[in-house]
């Protein structure tokens, strides 16, 4: 099996646990990847769930669609990543229902959706900046995101839901993952978890070379 082809079957296993677990529902989210010669984005409209590998769109290097369904109307922000942050092979996006009512219910600050609660959180995730709400695929939020793209490992999208980034299709999971599980921590708390001291993030950063 070639690379493209592994990627393919990588987005597929990744969307079918997202989806299975409660991450997205419907035809919400999407999912892409990088490629030498361009980028797979799962296609529009379609569910994480029952992701077919052929059928995912690819876009060339100049963005144009060459071969798959039709391609997810967030490409304009996934490419933007991409040509920020050469360190970035996936983009993630989902409408995962915890991280949705934390916007609905008030985040802990527009810099941080989140304290620091949890040192994984600190170590895997990092601080995420909170997007202001805007349609789903303004060219805004896609310049806002891509400004953001190398200093952070994720946005969240007011009433939408996270954009997260990482190395592998696998890894990005990863990333939504662990944010979704503090995002329940806080809000199941009632908001009321003290955040970690300043000294306990300066420590998980200088140990784990992390970044808040």
């Amino acid at each position: 099996m070639n690379t493209e082809n592994k990627v393919r079957e990588e987005i597929c296993r990744v969307g079918e646990s997202l989806f299975r677990r409660g991450y997205t529902v419907g035809t919400a989210g999407n999912i892409s990847a990088k490629l030498n010669d361009g980028w797979l984005i799962t296609p529009t409209d379609a569910c994480l769930g029952n992701l077919i590998p052929e059928n995912i769109a690819k876009v060339n290097l100049q963005g144009e669609w060459i071969s798959g369904d039709k391609p997810s109307k967030t490409l304009r922000l996934h490419q933007g990543i991409y040509k920020n942050n050469d360190s970035v092979n996936c983009v993630l996006h989902t409408h995962s229902t915890w991280l949705v009512l934390l916007t609905l219910t008030g985040v802990w600050s527009n810099e941080a959706i989140l304290p620091p609660i949890v040192p994984y959180q600190v170590m895997k995730v990092g601080r995420i900046p909170l997007i202001d709400y805007a349609k789903p695929g303004a060219q805004q939020v896609a310049e806002r995101v891509t400004e953001l793209a190398t200093s952070v490992k994720g946005v969240m999208l007011e009433r939408l839901g996270p954009v997260v980034w990482g190395a592998s299709v696998s890894q990005a999971s990863f990333i939504l993952e662990e944010l979704e599980e503090t995002a329940k921590l806080w809000l199941n708390s009632g908001a009321n978890i003290p955040p970690l001291s300043d000294e306990a993030v300066n420590e998980l950063c200088n140990t784990f070379n992390c970044q808040w």
